[in-house]
């Protein structure tokens, strides 16, 4: 960990998350902020969303390498403070006392909003200045930083927990509550909470009138239940509404949009995707995202009449102001990379073999989605080549691209001696032989893969094709297989000297909707 007072690299304390009990952990009650301080927007922005590493590169000096191992997929949540020149007061102590694997409660308005677990500390005024400013009155900015993780968003009211504390509502410092103290309360929070916090902190999720809870759900369980949503559904009754909606969601979550909405918005946004892309003959109904999918495990609804499944009560339940959308677990699990490529992928290849999967990706915020190489091209080794007419005519690349290491590009073609990895084709030409470089987690958006060695394959031009727009891909032990039915294609050549990083193969398998297949063996 860091050591917050100087930010160098430091030895962890005993109450790091490396080694500490649940005993030991302590609360850091940490105020968000008002509009003034543009509270809200910072929340979203660097804790909610999270920031990318890459794109603070030139401000992260010493602390670059620790972030990167501590959030490996380039997108960091942080939150910051500013100095205090006391010694004594609550922020001075929490700064100095807090440690990795503490937790923290946002506080906003006298209500507890989110809780997170602190995953490094560090000292960083121009990191904090590059992502949240400087106060134009005091020239100071929050330059105590928290790496955070297990971020968990909910709503409680803090006066019961604030007066067990002696402490008088509002918040408004930095303040930390020893480890015994929050013993002691713990159970006072969770009597708040109701039982609705999910397992990312180690607590059921659900909820009076809401599906069974889904505590412990972890991304096998979300892929299990997207790849099961009709499966009691007679086949003459099977429609798309439910997937569609689906995707949808997880659109609203990657432009960091609220997980429920209410029937406005889904009346004026979903329902011309549910009448373009739906099941022909169907009429599209806010039964979708406001009854059925309630069933699956990863839907709620607040605001309708509890366990009511009457449809005729469904208009009353919108007029009333309910709301709809991702239950907090799986909205949790979809923020992260693997696991929402793998949603997206499975719900493509499940449900919607028969729809313009890269017009539909398009229109409901997850463009890049359609292709390994992400939405700018960014690690197409072919400069466009093998895109639809189409999607050629309608976008038009003008931004420049991530940049290539064109050694890595030479490199592993010598490796390979411009072999093709899945079919060994070594392409003459007249005067040596041609081959392409394929990242395998693409470079461009939202993909954002690592321009590195470890994530390239040496493909002949026909398999590149392939890679890209998602019809072949590697399964767990290295076969090559068809993404339309999971037929074996062949085994990914290997080389000695070229180590293939499992986890760009995984994220690339799920892009596909590969993890149909994960049990299928050669």
């Amino acid at each position: 960990m860091y050591d917050i007072s100087t930010g160098e690299v430091g030895r962890r304390s005993e109450g790091s998350a490396g080694n500490a009990g649940a005993d030991s952990v302590q609360w850091v009650l940490q105020p968000r902020g008002g509009a003034r301080m543009r509270g809200p927007q910072h929340f979203d922005h660097s804790v909610r969303r999270g920031i990318r590493l890459s794109e603070y590169e030139h401000v992260l000096g010493a602390h670059a390498e620790e972030l990167s191992r501590i959030f490996p997929d380039g997108v960091a949540r942080l939150w910051g403070s500013t100095p205090t020149q006391q010694t004594g007061n609550a922020k001075a102590v929490a700064l100095r006392d807090r440690r990795v694997g503490d937790e923290v409660l946002f506080y906003a308005e006298n209500t507890f909003v989110a809780q997170a677990r602190i995953l490094g500390l560090f000292r960083n005024r121009d990191l904090a200045a590059a992502v949240w400013g400087v106060d134009e009155e005091t020239q100071s900015t929050w330059e105590h930083v928290m790496a955070l993780g297990d971020v968990v968003e909910f709503e409680v009211s803090a006066k019961p927990i604030l007066t067990a504390l002696a402490m008088t509502p509002p918040l408004r410092s930095l303040t930390l509550v020893r480890a015994a103290e929050r013993r002691r309360h713990l159970g006072l929070l969770d009597e708040l909470l109701g039982g609705r916090v999910p397992a990312a902190v180690g607590r059921p999720a659900g909820g009076e009138g809401l599906v069974p809870p889904t505590a412990g759900m972890g991304r096998r369980d979300l892929l299990s239940a997207l790849g099961t949503l009709d499966v009691d559904v007679p086949a003459e009754r099977r429609t798309r509404h439910g997937s569609l909606t689906l995707l949808w969601a997880i659109g609203r979550l990657l432009s960091g949009q609220d997980r429920l909405a209410s029937s406005d918005v889904y009346q004026r946004n979903l329902e011309p995707i549910l009448q373009e892309f739906g099941s022909p003959g169907v009429a599209m109904s806010l039964e979708y995202p406001f009854q059925h999918l309630r069933g699956s495990g990863l839907w709620e609804v607040q605001g309708a009449e509890p366990g009511n499944s009457d449809p005729v009560s469904i208009p009353a339940s919108v007029e009333s102001g309910a709301r709809a959308g991702l239950r907090r677990e799986a909205a949790r699990l979809l923020r992260q990379p693997l696991a929402r490529a793998e949603a997206i992928g499975l719900l493509c290849a499940t449900y919607l073999e028969d729809v313009d999967q890269e017009d539909l990706l398009e229109r409901v915020g997850l463009g890049g989605y359609a292709h390994a190489s992400g939405g700018d091209d960014g690690d197409d080794d072919r400069h466009g080549r093998g895109r639809s007419a189409r999607r050629g005519g309608r976008r038009q690349v003008t931004t420049s691209r991530p940049d290539r290491d064109q050694r890595l590009v030479d490199r592993i073609k010598l490796i390979h001696r411009h072999q093709c990895q899945v079919c060994g084709l070594r392409l003459e030409t007249r005067f040596s032989h041609y081959s392409e470089a394929a990242h395998i987690k693409g470079l461009g958006n939202p993909h954002n893969g690592p321009d590195e060695i470890s994530n390239l394959l040496c493909l002949c031009p026909n398999h590149h094709v392939q890679f890209d727009t998602l019809a072949i891909f590697i399964d767990e032990d290295w076969n090559v297989r068809r993404s339309k039915d999971g037929s074996p294609v062949s085994t990914l050549r290997r080389h000695p000297e070229h180590h293939i990083e499992e986890q760009y193969v995984a994220y690339h398998r799920g892009l596909c909707g590969g993890s149909r297949y994960s049990a299928v063996r050669s």
